[in-house]
């Protein structure tokens, strides 16, 4: 078999942890520590982000679209093949590293997405660019640390807790979708999205789609 090489290295702003990127072949994997965050072959719940997402707001002219976090473009990649050509999509990364690995060594993974013109890369923090919007997207999409239950970044648990959530109705425009994904269900953060107002399914996923994989959620969250 052949062994993993690590590619680069990159600090995660406002912690003491480092994201690392290796290679296995063709294979990718971004690493926290002992923790693998995502790997270039499982993509299936990241891709259902982005489709059941678009089943909420399908038909709506010129739909603006946020994603919090780039991680290996799986989520991007989907949003594009189901947006209409009229739609403008915001990438929010909080890590320079992971878009400079985007255009670098992951290229292959990315297939070009970084360079269609709906796309438009925000480096900086998700949460400070809901808080600051407002009715502006269509939908949010939160592939954010491990979800409500944080893993990477202390202060990604503001955008789960009820001032993060009620910011992100705010930034959301009438009958927009709030969708987050995470590696479990949590009771507790779906009564949080409904007594922040929204109407609320989770949905199991996989995390290689149809093919199996680790057991997913995306919350969808309705305004």
């Amino acid at each position: 078999m052949l062994p993993w090489i690590q590619l680069d290295s990159a600090p995660i702003p406002g912690e003491s942890g480092e994201l690392r990127l290796k290679r296995r072949g063709s294979e990718f994997s971004i690493m926290l520590g002992s923790n693998e965050l995502m790997n270039s072959r499982l993509s299936g719940s990241e891709e259902a982000l982005a489709t059941l997402s678009h089943e909420r707001i399908k038909g709506r002219a010129r739909p603006h679209v946020l994603i919090g976090g780039l991680g290996m473009g799986f989520t991007l990649r989907a949003a594009l093949s189901v947006l209409p050509q009229d739609a403008s999509i915001i990438v929010a990364e909080l890590v320079p590293a992971v878009v400079k690995w985007a255009r670098g060594p992951m290229s292959e993974v990315f297939q070009g997405c970084l360079d269609d013109p709906r796309v438009a890369i925000h480096e900086g923090d998700v949460g400070e660019l809901v808080r600051r919007s407002k009715a502006q997207f269509d939908a949010i999409l939160l592939d954010v640390d491990n979800g409500p239950d944080g893993l990477t970044r202390r202060s990604n648990d503001r955008l789960y807790e009820f001032a993060g959530l009620r910011a992100a109705c705010d930034a959301l425009r009438p009958g927009g979708v709030l969708a987050v994904w995470s590696s479990g269900p949590d009771a507790g953060f779906t009564r949080r999205l409904g007594d922040c107002g929204f109407s609320v399914d989770a949905v199991n996923t996989r995390a290689n789609g149809k093919r199996g994989g680790a057991r997913h959620v995306i919350w969808l969250a309705v305004k």
